[in-house]
């Protein structure tokens, strides 16, 4: 047992079954050398927040030092002694005890090591093992009949078939329990308020069927074209009611993804949940280091259950696919594919991670917005922990200046991440928007929007024409937006006619009514009324800008949306306009036009019958017909590259270097001097 004798051996105790049986193991090991046995007991304080115990807190010590000294005498006799302390930290109370006591041997059971009672004291066998400056024996109490049984492999051993069957047996007990037949078949009588009625009772549905048909409900939410809106109202506050998590489930999942008891990177963690859903729970914490960092665990169960509804939904989507009357009101197939991979990205909460990174770099360059910092190192796909942001509701922020900022900044970065960075966080309701150093910071990028380019494009025309009051053109940005559809039916100036009455009804409005969002879910309403089908992203794009909007009033009701939009699209389209005029740029274009300039005379060559091989008069008779062709390709290519040259040098202007502007300019004038000659020529 070490260089000298074993003279003192000490037991840490709670009054459990447990404790007294490692208590016994301990009053043998001593008796085998003949040992002291000092029992301890630490009372833990019922307010550990409080700087001093409470009477009652003395009390209950009082109590035990009564007792201990009995039962320590019931163990070793003579050689039994109590000691009891009050300290919130137990770990650290019995440590300092056994280098006090000079004890050579430290037992303490196993029990904490698998099932802790309260996250804020600690694996307390652990943490002994760890900083104990004696020998440590962890005494194994558990009873096989109480250890908790966990057999995933043969959980997982087990035939899907009747899993899949007793949950389809449970969803159609819950549907039946909702009316869901009767809901499906046949239109309430009472117009919209029975409609209303009835989204009520899908919405309770799905919150009860649980996180995957809730994410469901969230998809519908954003798809006016396939529900009436008094649905996509309802689904739209869907809520994910989950009881917490227990403590013993959360330490599971987190020592298994760190790979090391959670001692040994966190110095503690709030037992209280800063919040519970379907997929994840979320708890405040302490790094080892000093550091405030926010924890987000994948609860054991929820990739197993989603996998199992996903698996009923492919196979309903694959029976239902055939089936043209069901296929003409929705595509449930594409349906199915956005809802699966919707939630195989939030189950993989390094995707979470990747997108806290990404919008990290879309807002940089805005000093009063900001995103936590997430530890690699420490997450995993089940375990994200991201800085803690320690602030209040944006709501709340101080008036100034700073705040009047902020809130201008968090506007035009929602514009900057749907036209320009096609990046957008999809649910920026004021809840994941905090206060904290003069700055707002996006929580929660679980759920983002992605558009490509073209769409992008239509979108900033979109805005553009909104801030211009154009109804004829956004009539026709809608048009591009569709795509190819049924237009047969389509009364242009009818529609024409609505998107201008809404564009004029907003913009009579005052400034806190005047938000993009609404009046996008508003044009979408209409175009839908009118079989113009705009896509669902957009349905998105405007839940996201009503929701930033509603944060921005609170914020600063001043600021005119429209005024933010138009300014901050005319700069983005004169960066762009810059980017494509820039050196490098330039030469590329000249090139494609070049090569297309090539392509285009050789096709008009052999439509006149010019090309090497044909016959002589068609030669002939298209001599001057070629000849004019040329010479207007050559006269447009040369105003081209001088409107180019001329456009670069009034961009430049205005740079440190003097070369640029000079540059373009006299190459600018020497093609619009070419240009002139070959029209003189030409006459």
């Amino acid at each position: 047992m070490g260089e000298g004798p074993v003279r003192r051996v000490m037991i840490a105790v709670d009054g459990s079954q447990t404790s007294d049986r490692a208590a016994r193991w301990a009053a043998l090991f001593a008796d085998l050398y003949g040992a002291e046995l000092l029992v301890v007991q630490v009372i833990v304080p019922q307010d550990r927040s409080a700087s001093t115990a409470s009477a009652a807190d003395h009390a209950r010590a009082d109590a035990a030092r009564a007792e201990l000294p009995a039962y320590a005498r019931s163990l070793a006799g003579e050689r039994g002694r109590g000691l009891v302390f009050i300290d919130p930290d137990p770990a650290g109370a019995i440590i300092a005890a056994s280098k006090q006591e000079a004890v050579d041997v430290l037992v303490v059971g196993n029990l904490g090591m698998t099932g802790r009672k309260e996250f804020l004291l600690g694996n307390v066998p652990n943490r002994i093992s760890h900083n104990a400056r004696c020998t440590v024996i962890i005494v194994n109490t558990a009873r096989e009949d109480a250890a908790p049984k966990l057999a995933p492999r043969a959980v997982e051993e087990e035939p899907p078939q009747p899993r899949r069957a007793a949950r389809g047996a449970n969803i159609a007990a819950i549907a039946a329990k909702h009316g869901l037949r009767e809901l499906f078949n046949r239109p309430d009588p009472d117009g919209a308020t029975g409609r209303r009625r009835q989204a009520k009772r899908l919405r309770a549905a799905l919150e009860e069927l649980g996180p995957t048909f809730s994410k469901l409900g969230q998809i519908l939410s954003t798809r006016p074209d396939l529900l009436p809106p008094e649905f996509i109202s309802e689904l739209a506050s869907l809520q994910n009611k989950m009881p917490p998590m227990s403590e013993a489930e959360v330490v599971s999942v987190m020592e298994k993804e760190l790979g090391v008891p959670w001692e040994d990177v966190f110095h503690a963690i709030e037992s209280k949940p800063l919040a519970a859903g379907t997929i994840g729970q979320v708890h405040r914490a302490t790094l080892v280091g000093g550091e405030r960092v926010v924890v987000k665990v994948q609860r054991p169960s929820a990739r197993g259950e989603i996998e199992q509804d996903l698996a009923l939904f492919e196979a309903f989507a694959t029976e239902a696919g055939g089936r043209r009357r069901l296929q003409k009101v929705m595509d449930v197939k594409s349906v199915f594919q956005q809802l699966s991979q919707s939630l195989q990205r939030e189950l993989d909460f390094s995707q979470e991670a990747a997108n806290l990174e990404r919008m990290a770099e879309v807002v940089a360059s805005y000093d009063r917005l900001a995103v936590p910092a997430v530890y690699k190192r420490l997450s995993t796909p089940r375990l994200l922990v991201m800085e803690e942001v320690q602030g209040e509701p944006v709501a709340h922020a101080p008036e100034g200046s700073n705040r009047a900022a902020a809130a201008r900044q968090l506007l035009e970065s929602f514009y900057k991440q749907i036209v320009v960075d096609g990046f957008f966080h999809a649910d920026p309701h004021p809840g994941n928007l905090m206060w904290w150093k003069d700055r707002i910071y996006f929580l929660d990028l679980g759920m983002v929007g992605v558009l490509d380019g073209d769409l992008r494009e239509q979108l900033m025309l979109l805005l553009m024409a909104f801030w211009q009051e154009d109804a004829q053109f956004l009539t026709d940005v809608t048009f591009m937006l569709s795509g190819d559809f049924d237009s047969s039916r389509l009364e242009p100036q009818r529609y024409q006619a609505e998107i201008g009455g809404l564009m004029a009804k907003y913009r009579k409005a005052g400034l806190a009514e005047m938000q993009i969002g609404p009046i996008l879910q508003e044009m979408t309403g209409i175009a839908m009324s009118h079989g113009v089908p705009l896509p669902a992203s957009l349905t998105l794009v405007g839940k996201a800008f009503a929701q930033v909007q509603l944060a921005t009033a609170q914020l600063d009701p001043t600021i005119d949306p429209f005024d933010v939009a138009g300014q901050f699209l005319q700069r983005a389209m004169l960066k762009a306009a810059r980017e494509k005029l820039s050196t490098k740029t330039m030469l590329y274009e000249a090139q494609k036009l070049k090569v297309r300039a090539a392509r285009f005379f050789e096709t008009v060559e052999k439509l006149i019958g010019a090309r090497p091989g044909q016959n002589l008069e068609v030669k002939f008779l298209a001599h001057s017909l070629e000849e004019g062709v040329r010479r207007t390709g050559r006269q447009l290519t040369f105003g081209m590259i001088a409107t180019a040259s001329l456009f670069s040098a009034g961009f430049t202007a205005g740079s440190p270097e003097h070369w640029p502007p000079i540059a373009f300019g006299l190459v600018g004038a020497v093609l619009t001097l070419f240009l002139l000659v070959d029209m003189a020529r030409g006459r």
